[in-house]
């Protein structure tokens, strides 16, 4: 009999307030007010951090669970989408929309490759792969960049930012390369083939 685990745990009540801070995140970042762009930028690095902290934190204290697992992907995309939507309107310009663009096209690709892989019960073909983690940290590294964006002393914080922004869409293509490929068997029909 599987062992029954609540859903009211400590990493899960970590990932349920990142989602609750993303209207706050909104909120701010429209304030008139000049630290407002410094609140958003803590905000998003504390929501980076528990995205890293739940995890560990389920897997130490053996508090793993579906609703955990279900919920943590997607309060990560909603946050890093969101920001990245706030970013694009204040900052318009090719290269940002572009790079939103493949960011958000690509979470929404791979989430349905995901969840119909899952379906055909292959959904182990697609787990994350060590590229995907870099691509991620490089994202939460410029997004957090971008929503500070002064510059501190002499060191441009918002143009280290963009930089990181157009590394991590390179790493964004990339792993979607990986995922597909890895899922090219089943997408083609030589999976069944072989069957």
């Amino acid at each position: 009999m599987a062992k029954f685990m609540p859903i009211y745990t400590i990493p899960n009540l970590m990932t349920v307030l990142r989602i609750v801070a993303i209207p706050i995140l909104v909120v701010v970042f429209y304030l008139p007010v000049p630290y407002a762009r410094g609140i958003c930028a803590a905000l998003f690095g504390l929501a980076a951090i528990t995205d890293w902290l739940d995890g560990y934190l389920a897997r130490r204290w053996q508090q793993t669970s579906p609703f955990g697992a279900f919920l943590d992907p997607v309060a990560d995309k909603l946050m890093v989408v969101v920001a990245l939507i706030l970013l694009l309107q204040s900052h318009p310009s090719v290269p940002m929309a572009l790079s939103v663009a493949v960011i958000v096209g690509r979470e929404l690709t791979i989430s349905a490759l995901r969840e119909w892989m899952a379906e055909i019960g292959l959904r182990a073909s697609v787990a994350v792969s060590m590229l995907g983690k870099f691509k991620t940290t490089f994202q939460m590294i410029a997004v957090f960049l971008l929503l500070y964006q002064d510059p501190i002393g002499p060191i441009p914080i918002w143009e280290i930012g963009l930089v990181l922004l157009y590394i991590a869409v390179a790493l964004t293509l990339g792993s979607m390369i990986v995922y597909l490929n890895a899922a090219w068997a089943a997408l083609s029909g030589q999976a069944e083939d072989r069957a």
